[in-house]
């Protein structure tokens, strides 16, 4: 019996040791990845403490608007707008919690670990800019197809292609904690951006994104052509601009594929010059900058929607009010309660002093 307990003590003790040096040797070797010197970090914290917490929020606010209405569920055109809000959310939470962990605090952890929060990052933003890619198909189908639109784009449909963009998008992030990364002496043919991340892999996923990117720019600029048109049409007929809400839906889309564009494009660019030449240290503090770009395309997102999009704003005013009439309601609850034991005691005291008076008598 003691010779078995021994044996477990000394397996343990053996367990953390190699544990403890994988964490060392993971350390050392990571340290060509820490970059930023302090006051970089402290700018780069600052941008992410602030811009995580308002992406967070702005798309959780969007969700719930989506989810709170009826009518809004039932149409393919917000489900795809709530799997975009969705993915945003995903991306404050993973993108803020993996680079604070990573760059800022420098915290020594395992290949697993390292790469299961990078397939979070990862997973965010392909689902992001996949979400994009249904809503701008469905825009188009909805512009060049509107006598049969809603035979094609049906609430199960949609559905169904939402399920297959998030089953696709989980494999495709996930690649890397699934085998196909470097080994754990970061040798070639690793990125110079990611530790344990395979530069094919890294291609692979680039040129993923920009094929999505060319449909969607495709797409919109079909979109925006035929509202050109169709803007001309009806100046022609009715002496004003009368645009369907389909047009101005479209066109709202066509903004936030421009800002996306904008804030992605320096990141793909250090991406693809990763796959192909060796990056210095200072390229590697810039795309480190360039990154966050990503988040705050993710936070301004839900601005564009509120800002652009009618019947969004319409069932936030909704919201809001529900919410003002229940706390009304709440409050006069508790004054009518506060006012009922204000009567109760007094007419407690009340009989107290007949009873008090009564046997003075």
């Amino acid at each position: 019996m003691d010779t078995t307990e021994n044996s477990l003590e000394a397996t343990s003790s053996c367990l953390n040791d190699c544990s403890l040096a994988a964490l060392a040797g993971n350390e050392s070797l990571l340290k060509r990845y820490y970059v930023l010197n302090e006051t970089e970090r402290t700018a780069i914290g600052f941008i992410l403490l602030v811009t995580g917490p308002v992406t967070l929020l702005d798309n959780v606010l969007v969700l719930g608007i989506i989810c709170s209405s009826a009518t809004l569920r039932r149409r393919p055109s917000y489900l795809f707008i709530a799997s975009l809000a969705l993915a945003d959310a995903f991306a404050s939470c993973f993108f803020t919690t993996s680079f604070l962990d990573f760059h800022l605090f420098q915290r020594p952890e395992t290949q697993a670990a390292y790469l299961f929060k990078l397939g979070g990052v990862t997973m965010s933003f392909t689902a992001s800019v996949g979400s994009l890619l249904l809503t701008a198909l469905d825009r188009y189908l909805c512009i060049y197809q509107a006598p049969i639109y809603k035979v094609l784009m049906t609430r199960q449909r949609a559905l169904l292609g939402l399920l297959a963009l998030w089953t696709i998008t989980l494999l495709i992030s996930f690649l890397p904690l699934m085998g196909w990364s470097c080994n754990g002496e970061l040798r070639c043919p690793c990125s110079d951006l990611f530790p344990y991340v395979d530069d094919r892999y890294l291609a692979c996923w680039v040129s993923f994104i920009l094929v999505v990117l060319l449909l969607i720019i495709v797409s919109y600029t079909l979109i925006l052509w035929k509202a050109h048109q169709h803007e001309a049409s009806v100046t022609g007929l009715q002496g004003q601009v009368r645009m369907r809400m389909d047009i101005h839906l479209a066109r709202t889309l066509g903004l936030i594929l421009v800002i996306m564009v904008g804030c992605w494009l320096p990141a793909l660019s250090f991406m693809l010059a990763d796959v192909s030449a060796d990056l210095c240290p200072d390229q590697q503090r810039a795309f480190a900058f360039c990154s966050t770009l990503c988040l705050v395309n993710s936070s301004v997102n839900p601005l564009l929607y509120a800002l652009r999009c009618r019947e969004l704003r319409v069932e936030l005013c909704r919201m809001f009010r529900r919410l003002c009439v229940s706390w009304r309601c709440r409050c006069g609850a508790e004054d009518q309660g506060r006012e009922d034991r204000s009567n109760c005691s007094s007419s407690v005291d009340n009989e107290e002093r007949k009873s008090r008076n009564w046997k003075t008598q």
